[in-house]
């Protein structure tokens, strides 16, 4: 986005605000499934950070240790997360056609 371009758009808030609701639908939209645990658990997020979805393989639950269960969910959201960071970024940029802060 040039300079020109950010200046025009700043003089008329309705486009800002159909931009910002357009970006808020797209990222509400964006999925992302991290994993941890070798793919044994699994981990869907929104773009809203939302949990939509948690599998756990039979085969990973140890009643013994339970802690481990945690920390293997606690990774996959981690990877889930940075996936959705990145695909918000990336939408972000696209947006805007180039670096969204390179006019600054």
């Amino acid at each position: 986005m040039e300079l020109n371009d950010l200046m025009n758009m700043l003089k008329n808030p309705q486009a800002i605000q159909a931009k910002a609701n357009e970006l808020k639908q797209k990222t509400a939209a964006i999925r992302a499934t991290g994993q941890s645990g070798g793919g044994m658990v699994k981990v869907t997020l929104s773009g809203e950070m939302e949990m939509l979805e948690c599998s756990i393989a039979p085969e990973v639950i140890d009643p013994a240790d339970p802690g481990m269960i945690a920390d293997l969910v606690r990774a996959a959201h981690h990877d889930a997360a940075g996936r959705i960071q990145e695909a918000i970024r990336q939408q972000l940029t696209d947006s805007m056609g180039g670096n969204p802060f390179g006019a600054f």
